[in-house]
């Protein structure tokens, strides 16, 4: 239980007026700013890729005060998605999914709560907020509720460029660009350095799926001729100004270590960003916000125990060393094995299984069937589960040379 002294009560009594006001305010000036050259919504043409889901728990626990994010390197931001709920020992991000996502249920109290709890532990929360349907994408209320929770960073928008119905809403540019103007807008005005995403690049395969990016920068472009046209007219907003996320969805490593989608997705965005990959700073405009491996349409056989393993933990660590060599913030998807409503089976993405325990190294074998001994700069460390090896790849520490051979025999 918090102890507080007179100066703190007053300041906690303070602190949320100033905020509350702070919000309303930019609200006011947002809706008095966009009321006008108000134009019919424009269309773009999409691909339709292999839908991501969420995994789903929910909890309301009591009421707290929340610090203030504090910035950190981009190099630094590596993470997991998560319901908040689930303590993941030196990971230092988690990604949450506002329940505009359909899947988490904290909000208001109960999520400054988590927050905080997550703060004092030292981590730092992405706040994921999905658009809805109708008059109901331009209510100010949940992005408020987000500012007010403390959140370090925001994700405006999921998947929005992708038409999958029963998954995610496909929101034409025009309305896209008016969603993403007022959830910046909300954000910013409270916490000016706290950074924001226009939402997230639907699942391509790197190298290959030329279209299906093409028509992602086609709808990006439209985005950006209806900001200017019509959200700010006479505006000069620049989509290659922003930061996108992006969410992968392949065998990434397996079955060969060639096969590397995330990279070829990285050198195609660093090419429209007009910037060196090498370099480090494609990480100013790419979040990699899920990461994760595919085995339902992709050539992995789904019902080969083996298969789905090995292609699971390899994508893992390949994804983890592809954006951390390139400076590029980066979260795993999932915390954790969730129920696959539309295939009627466990989606075996998490770090943990569907209880939230560490799920091991080869997830169709048991606990310490395989292990690695990783170099890191206090020593040696062994690690038999997935959960830890995750941590310890975000800490730097090497993997052994043979570790492909152990991970599939």
């Amino acid at each position: 239980m918090f102890q507080w002294n007179n100066a703190k009560r007053r300041l906690l009594i303070i602190a949320p007026i100033v905020l509350v006001s702070s919000i309303l305010v930019a609200v006011f000036a947002y809706r008095a700013a966009t009321t006008t050259n108000v134009k019919p919504p424009m269309t773009a043409t999409t691909t339709v890729q292999t839908p991501i889901t969420t995994p789903s728990i929910g909890i309301t626990p009591t009421i707290t005060s929340t610090p203030k994010p504090t910035p950190i390197p981009l190099r630094s931001i590596l993470g997991v998605e998560s319901n908040l709920l689930t303590k993941y020992s030196d990971i230092p991000w988690v990604r949450y999914g506002y329940p505009t996502c359909g899947v988490n249920t904290l909000s208001g109290d109960a999520l400054k709560t988590w927050i905080t709890i997550r703060h004092s532990e030292g981590v730092h929360v992405l706040i994921t907020t999905c658009q809805v349907n109708g008059a109901s994408l331009l209510d100010p209320k949940p992005i408020q509720d987000i500012v007010e929770s403390g959140a370090d960073a925001v994700q405006c928008g999921n998947e929005q460029i992708k038409y999958d119905p029963g998954h995610t809403s496909y929101v034409p540019p025009l309305q896209f660009a008016r969603y993403f103007d007022l959830c910046e807008h909300i954000v910013h005005a409270v916490r000016p350095n706290t950074p924001v995403l226009l939402g997230s690049l639907d699942p391509k395969v790197g190298g290959v799926d030329f279209q299906g990016l093409a028509n992602q920068v086609n709808y990006l472009n439209a985005m950006q001729a209806a900001m200017n046209s019509s959200v700010h007219p006479g505006g000069h907003w620049s989509w290659r100004s922003q930061t996108l996320g992006l969410i992968d969805s392949w065998h990434n490593g397996y079955p060969n270590p060639y096969t590397n989608s995330l990279n070829g997705l990285l050198l195609f965005w660093a090419q429209q960003f007009n910037v060196d990959l090498k370099s480090g700073a494609l990480g100013k405009h790419i979040w990699v916000v899920e990461g994760t491996s595919c085995y339902i349409g992709c050539g992995i056989n789904p019902y080969s125990p083996y298969q789905v393993a090995v292609s699971h933990i390899l994508t893992l660590i390949t994804d983890v060393q592809t954006t951390m060599h390139y400076q590029v913030p980066f979260f795993y998807f999932s915390g954790r094995d969730f129920f696959n409503t539309v295939g009627g089976s466990t989606a075996p993405f998490g770090v943990d299984n569907l209880d939230g325990h560490p799920k091991p190294l080869r997830q169709d074998l048991s606990m310490g069937a395989r292990s690695l001994t990783m170099s890191c700069a206090n020593g040696h460390v062994t690690v038999i589960d997935q959960e830890r090896l995750l941590a310890r790849l975000y800490a730097g520490c090497q993997l052994p040379s043979n570790y492909i051979s152990i991970l599939t025999s």
